[in-house]
């Protein structure tokens, strides 16, 4: 926490309101430190541009969810117009206004997917990419999961893929702290030589889990859709607790 800023329990209203606020940084606004994402957001464009093959392909229909106001969206815009690909933003009308407004972009203002009727109608089975990257958990958390995945698959076209992307899992983060890797981890942290507290086996309400990272995997697989587990790359910032979720269409 700083400046009255709290990161804890952030919802799509809780959202609007940083983006509201003017003494707030860019990373701020999306629930970041500012030491969490400065410099980093290169390096996280990079890595979702390798797990996602249509970006660096040409003539697309790309698709954010949840693409808040930092630098990461602005890339994104950037190399669709260099590919000549159609980029649809959905999110607040207040996160949406900070994006710049090119040709190649069309912004859908309300929550996914309740509020963007139109554009299942009209992109259904015609979608190349989605990206919802930091975004899955707050779905989770006041929203419903499987409405959000299924609608998802439902948009993608033939070799379509989705990316849900930086997921923290609790689970993986006790893996991490239980570690010597994470007791150095904690120790460089706290600059003390108290060991992290890890409780496996402990319901933990509103976290995200490996039950539910593999709920996720079987359910897009059941519905005839591979899907993958894959990790983040050493240098992103919270590559130790966090993990991605890669779904393609066949």
């Amino acid at each position: 926490m700083g400046r009255g800023i709290s990161f804890d329990d952030l919802s799509y209203e809780r959202f609007r309101e940083l983006a509201r606020r003017t003494d707030l940084s860019r990373h701020e606004k999306v629930g970041f430190p500012d030491d969490y994402r400065e410099g980093k957001e290169e390096l996280i464009f990079a890595d979702i541009k390798r797990k996602l093959r249509a970006l660096e392909q040409r003539q697309k229909v790309i698709l954010e969810v949840g693409p808040g106001c930092s630098r990461l969206p602005t890339l994104l815009i950037e190399l669709c117009e260099s590919n000549a690909h159609q980029l649809h933003l959905v999110d607040s009308p207040e996160m949406l206004a900070y994006l710049p407004a090119t040709g190649c972009v069309h912004k859908w203002a309300g929550r996914y997917p309740q509020d963007v009727g139109p554009l299942f109608e009209q992109y259904t089975g015609k979608i190349d990419a989605i990206i919802a990257y930091s975004v899955i958990q707050y779905v989770f958390a006041e929203g419903n999961l499987w409405d959000f995945l299924d609608k998802s698959l439902s948009l993608l076209a033939p070799g379509g893929e989705i990316l849900l992307g930086d997921i923290p899992n609790v689970t993986m983060r006790k893996r991490f702290f239980a570690s010597e890797a994470g007791m150095e981890c904690h120790r460089r942290f706290t600059g003390s030589n108290e060991l992290p507290q890890v409780h496996f086996n402990r319901l933990e309400p509103g976290q995200m889990d490996d039950s539910v990272v593999l709920a996720l995997l079987a359910r897009a697989r059941a519905g005839g859709f591979h899907a993958w587990v894959l990790p983040q790359p050493d240098e992103l910032p919270m590559a130790n607790r966090r993990e991605d979720i890669l779904i393609r269409r066949p």
